[in-house]
């Protein structure tokens, strides 16, 4: 693994180098944490010889914070895809967990040429789902996850701030609420929604209406596996991520 950093974001990047003009699979994490829950799935598609990058976004982890209020969606994929534009990448694999999938659902909506594949790995926030009630599922997901997982996540959420944490997720919220079905809904690239079956936040029923949103979707389930199913089943979903990958025009890279 490598880490870089450009124009204030702070990127793994594991197995071969980003050239430019040409892919790169890439992964964006969820709410206050960063790239680091990822790593045991990057490595697993790196090992294929897929060049895998994983960002932390503006003001997550190693990542420089924008000046002004805590971003909402819209924003983090603004920054994504001026990231995307200084790495000088090709349409991309594009991965994300919980809230990041609805951050990766508006950069492959507003930047389609950006995105040739879209996975989306336990999105939360279903807009049906008062917010209490979101809270109390994701305090029933901790003890389904692997115990390693806790601290990494909770000095994530330290790094990024309770308030601003608190402030993110209200703008998620409020996205979840339209925003996020309406781009799904524009969504051209190829798109797997993918849930772990002990996944307290994302219900069959939410993953296969978000599918369904887009032009060419599909589901999956792994079984064993919770809310963040490529940390604690990375090799499931880095199967799951490949056969999708081959199925789809372009493979993965």
């Amino acid at each position: 693994m490598e880490l870089t950093t450009q124009g204030g974001f702070s990127t793994r990047v594991f197995g071969p180098r980003p050239r430019a003009g040409e892919p790169a699979t890439v992964l964006v994490h969820g709410l206050g944490l960063s790239g680091r829950y990822f790593v045991p799935l990057a490595r697993r598609l790196a090992e294929r010889g897929a060049t895998v990058l994983v960002p932390d976004l503006p003001g997550n982890g190693r990542s420089r914070a924008a000046a002004g209020r805590a971003p909402s969606p819209g924003d983090h994929a603004e920054a994504l895809a001026h990231w995307h534009r200084r790495l000088a990448l090709g349409p991309v694999p594009l991965v994300a967990n919980s809230v990041g999938c609805q951050v990766a659902a508006a950069l492959a909506a507003e930047q389609p040429h950006t995105v040739s594949r879209l996975v989306l790995i336990g999105p939360a926030l279903d807009p049906d789902v008062p917010a209490p009630h979101q809270v109390a599922r994701l305090v029933r997901d901790v003890p389904r996850e692997p115990p390693r997982l806790y601290g990494l996540a909770v000095r994530d959420y330290l790094v990024t701030g309770p308030a601003r944490c608190a402030v993110e997720f209200h703008h998620a919220l409020r996205d979840a609420a339209g925003p996020f079905t309406d781009r799904l809904a524009g969504v051209r690239a190829p798109t797997l929604v993918i849930r772990g079956a002990g996944d307290p936040l994302a219900s069959p029923a939410w993953t296969r209406r978000l599918a369904s949103l887009t032009g060419d979707g599909r589901t999956a389930e792994i079984a064993g596996a919770a809310h963040a199913a490529h940390y604690s089943a990375p090799d499931a979903t880095a199967t799951l991520i490949e056969k999708f990958a081959a199925d789809s025009p372009g493979g993965l890279v």
